[in-house]
């Protein structure tokens, strides 16, 4: 009989970990969840949802254990549908997500202008650094609202906190009409220089 706490966390089912058990073992590397190993259950939706503010919840109740946090996060994807999965080898189920799954809650810069890096840390301890695979973008609500944000992996996008992003705006230089800031030579647009 296998011990659950020393077995690949990626082999396991979802409703057999043990949050007692789940701090050892998790995989340092993100595992890959790409289409080659399609899991052979569906389980529909897993009751997990992500609010706005990057905190995860199951069943209405936010989980405190950021190991287990991190584990979910490392086998989550998004499908050209727009939906999220969270997927092992096994089985894989729905997740619900308010904004992005990732909030970017604070960055370093090195350099400036056209030599700039910008490098982004989640909420999970991630780090990105933002240039053309890794872009920023800003929607614009209807009221006129920015909701900047910073892809992390391909689909998977992390909200920049407000607190993050007026940071971003003061390194902001204009440039054909517009303001915005370089990493990684590219130029990302944050709103109209007027």
């Amino acid at each position: 009989m296998t011990d659950e706490r020393s077995a690949d966390p990626a082999n396991l089912r979802l409703d057999s970990l043990r949050p007692d058990g789940l701090a050892r073992g998790v995989p340092s590397a993100i595992p890959p969840v790409d289409r080659s190993g399609e899991p052979t259950e569906i389980c529909g939706d897993f009751d997990l949802r992500i609010a706005r503010d990057g905190v995860w919840h199951y069943r209405g109740s936010p989980i405190g254990r950021a190991a287990l946090v991190k584990l979910f996060a490392r086998v989550l994807r998004r499908e050209a549908d727009g939906r999220y999965w969270l997927v092992t080898p096994v089985e894989k189920g729905l997740v619900t997500v308010d904004d992005a799954p990732f909030v970017a809650v604070d960055f370093d810069s090195d350099g400036a202008g056209a030599a700039r890096r910008l490098t982004f840390r989640t909420n999970l301890d991630e780090t990105v650094e933002a240039g053309p695979d890794r872009p920023i973008r800003v929607a614009v609500a209807a009221d006129g609202e920015p909701s900047p944000y910073v892809l992390v992996r391909p689909g998977l996008e992390a909200r920049i906190a407000r607190a993050a992003f007026y940071r971003l705006v003061e390194l902001a230089e204009p440039r054909d009409g517009k303001l915005g800031v370089w990493s990684g030579g590219t130029f990302f647009e944050l709103g109209s220089a007027a």
